[in-house]
């Protein structure tokens, strides 16, 4: 969307709006109570209702004037829940069973495991695995797994699971409510809604002291005194994945094409679109492409670069590309630049060359930037970038349409994706996203994609609301989690006319001033250290 929408929704796209009413008792499962609100943040105002026909139970308390917090129940556990024993495909017709790492293969190959699972006695099943249809790409057979029985708990299906490895198979055991298909299936929502015609706070990003430094969501949302706040963009070898854009500042290079989020007016008018970056630096009369901004020379997580990296120059989610030759910069929000063979040069505020050298790792100083070069980029970084001289360093942000994006102080922007609805509509951008993995092996795409997940996600309404929600998962008999199709669903039928999906797994986590964690996150371990964060703060905006 170019601007975010002012109109009035249509009654099939808000939600049904109703008296706030507990209609069913969340199951039992051990997990700590959430806390209570704080007795301030419900004695504001009586929360506006918010609920889904779908719901079995929802409650709601206002944080400020125009902003709720809401809890949905959807959906509920039946006799189709089940543990089963899913076992894994060789990724070759003579591969071997007991190293075996494909969740699913094509039927010829499924047959011949479930006929080799026979063999030994065991009753296997073959089951067809279907993709939803997505904007980019139709509906169709994903592949096909081979699972082993129907157990009430997971540790009948682990004594199970146990059998099968002895007997020179590999595999896991899944809980069948998270496969992705049931569109009944129990779920735990958790959605912050923001009505800027009330609301005077704003919607900003933040990270800890530096961006290779992570922190929780609950410490840095304390930190700044948010009202709440949700995860944000994936992270990996302490970097940001894909375009991070803070306050005008280009942190970190787009993952070309992918989908993101953009914040003016102060945080409070939002635009959903797709992101590249165009990154040179000209040094000695020579122009030469700036791969990366913050993240480790060579490797390019998400892939979707630029400059012939390999195996592809195309998004792929969670994938990581590789290319020997690159010059990556690093400005003083990263606090260890990596260290290694190469060369660097040190770059003042006016991007005049301070120092040359041939290892890597020198800290940005402040105000100026490094620029980190690995392979035949090196030798030129070396032969062009001389002490003293002034380096032109051109940077754009280009949105869906080309355009290239101002880097305003007023300007943040963080990549995510998949969009998930478009103009009021599903329409997920699948393939040019990178979500559906190239290749034979489609076991990313089946975990990931048609998998229920927790999930984080983002959306616009036609009033012009803001939607942040939390989908809990991975958890039997608490929440089954959503495949992408399935929070696609969610987002409109909680109204958005525009969505987008932000990182999720365990990474999924909502927090409120009030209450804490508001979710459960899926990691035995507890909530993540995250790379950044959206949070909302209250107050007029002094931007």
């Amino acid at each position: 969307m170019r601007q975010t929408p002012r109109v009035a929704a249509s009654s099939a796209a808000v939600l049904v709006l109703c008296a706030v009413t507990a209609l069913g008792a969340a199951p039992a499962t051990g997990a700590p109570e959430r806390p209570a609100a704080s007795p301030g943040a419900r004695e504001a105002a009586a929360p506006e209702p918010l609920t889904l026909p779908s719901a079995t139970s929802a409650q709601s308390v206002v944080l400020a004037p125009g902003v709720t917090q809401t809890s949905l129940v959807l959906g509920r556990t039946d006799a189709d829940d089940v543990w089963t024993v899913h076992v894994n495909q060789p990724l070759t017709a003579d591969g071997p069973y007991d190293r075996a790492t494909a969740a699913l293969g094509v039927k010829a190959r499924a047959d011949q495991v479930a006929g080799a699972l026979r063999a030994k006695g065991f009753d296997p099943r073959v089951e067809r695995v279907l993709i939803p249809a997505f904007a980019d790409r139709p509906a169709g057979t994903l592949g096909w797994t081979v699972r082993i029985g129907r157990y009430a708990d997971q540790g009948a299906a682990t004594a199970a699971l146990a059998q099968v490895r002895a007997a020179g198979f590999a595999g896991d055991t899944r809980y069948t409510a998270q496969d992705g298909t049931d569109a009944e299936a129990l779920q735990r929502v958790f959605v912050l809604r923001v009505d800027f015609k009330r609301f005077t706070g704003r919607l900003a990003s933040d990270f800890g002291p530096t961006i290779d430094v992570h922190e929780k969501l609950p410490d840095l949302a304390a930190a700044a005194g948010a009202l709440a706040g949700v995860n944000a963009q994936w992270f990996a070898n302490k970097a940001s994945l894909g375009l991070y854009v803070k306050d005008g500042r280009l942190l970190s290079a787009a993952t070309q094409g992918r989908s993101g989020v953009r914040m003016t007016d102060g945080g409070r008018q939002l635009d959903i679109d797709t992101y590249t970056t165009r990154i040179t630096v000209r040094a000695d009369g020579s122009t030469r492409e700036i791969d990366g901004i913050n993240r480790i020379p060579g490797e390019i997580w998400n892939c979707g670069g630029v400059g012939g990296d390999q195996p592809t120059q195309h998004p792929q989610h969670d994938l990581k590309c590789t290319d020997e030759s690159e010059i990556v910069r690093f400005t003083p929000e990263w606090s260890a630049p990596p260290t290694g063979a190469g060369a660097e040069v040190v770059l003042d505020r006016n991007d005049r060359v301070t120092a040359v050298h041939r290892t890597r790792g020198a800290k940005p100083p402040a105000g100026g930037s490094t620029l980190q070069a690995i392979g035949e980029s090196a030798d030129w970084l070396v032969a062009h970038a001389r002490p003293g001289a002034r380096l032109r360093i051109i940077q754009r942000v280009l949105d869906g349409s080309g355009y290239a994006v101002p880097l305003t102080s007023d300007t943040t922007i963080v990549q995510v994706g998949p969009t998930l609805v478009r103009d009021g509509r599903v329409a997920v951008n699948a393939l040019a996203d990178g979500i559906i993995r190239q290749g034979a092996d489609q076991t990313f795409t089946y975990n990931w994609v048609v998998r229920g997940n927790p999930r984080t996600m983002l959306g616009v309404d036609a009033q012009g609301r803001l939607l942040m929600v939390v989908v809990d998962g991975r958890r039997a008999g608490w929440s089954s989690g959503l495949g992408v199709a399935g929070a696609a669903k969610l987002m409109k039928s909680l109204g958005a006319r525009e969505a987008l999906n932000l990182d999720g797994g365990g990474s999924s986590v909502m927090v409120t001033a009030g209450s804490g964690i508001v979710n459960r996150p899926s990691d035995a371990t507890g909530t993540r250290f995250l790379g950044n964060v959206l949070l909302l703060h209250a107050g007029a905006t002094d931007r």
